[in-house]
């Protein structure tokens, strides 16, 4: 009996303990050990937000004669000859690249005229009689001929399509060439007034020669600012 007593009370104490075991609060998982959340949906999102933004398909900032031309509203958007949309953009990127290709083959033509208007005009300084109306007449001519490659150059230059982005910030070669192309142009106009008043007025003559070769310095400087 005593035995029988004995088991029943021992059952009694450890269905007890389970009970108390039962009733004690577990330790909630810490963060750390939370699944982390999907972020497949937020990348897709992401993804979907990024497509949609486009890249602007001309530079903020053009010089007036691209505006003119080239601009949102310039004469090619207007007459519909030349359609802003990214085709079109692709198409004139070409013909920047052309037409800036020409205008370094003219830069060079047009400095090795700078080279013999020079040599002509250092000659006919000094020279008198015939010899000077030759000498004059071909420094005529030579003037023409750097007259027009120079204006073309530059007309290339002017109204060529603008880039995809513009110009960098800071100094660079670039920025060089077209700083020193206000120099040679300025000499350019200079010189060719100066010539057409030297026979009337040749005290002028050694200010021509100064605005010559200040217009020749600057020139063989820009070009070789983009050479090398």
């Amino acid at each position: 009996m005593r035995f029988f007593l004995f088991v029943w009370l021992t059952c009694l104490a450890v269905c007890s303990a389970r009970a108390q075991d039962s009733t004690t609060v577990r330790p909630v998982a810490s963060a750390d050990t939370v699944p982390a959340v999907d972020q497949s949906a937020t990348d897709l999102l992401a993804g979907l937000s990024d497509s949609t933004t486009t890249e602007p398909l001309l530079p903020r900032k053009m010089i007036f004669t691209q505006r003119i031309f080239w601009g949102p509203k310039g004469l090619l958007r207007t007459m519909n000859l030349a359609p802003l949309t990214p085709e079109g953009r692709a198409k004139e990127l070409k013909i920047r690249r052309t037409m800036l290709v020409a205008h370094q083959i003219g830069g060079f033509v047009t400095l090795a005229g700078f080279v013999a208007q020079g040599i002509l005009g250092g000659k006919l300084y000094n020279a008198k009689g015939q010899e000077y109306v030759d000498l004059k007449r071909w420094h005529e001519r030579t003037a023409g001929i750097i007259n027009v490659t120079y204006g073309t150059t530059l007309a290339l230059s002017l109204t060529t399509p603008p880039p995809i982005v513009g110009a960098r910030r800071g100094f660079t070669t670039i920025k060089l060439h077209k700083y020193l192309a206000v120099l040679h142009l300025t000499g350019m106009i200079a010189t060719n007034v100066l010539a057409g008043m030297i026979d009337q007025h040749p005290d002028l003559k050694p200010i021509h020669r100064a605005a010559a070769y200040t217009t020749f310095g600057a020139y063989a400087v820009s070009i070789a600012a983009l050479t090398f």
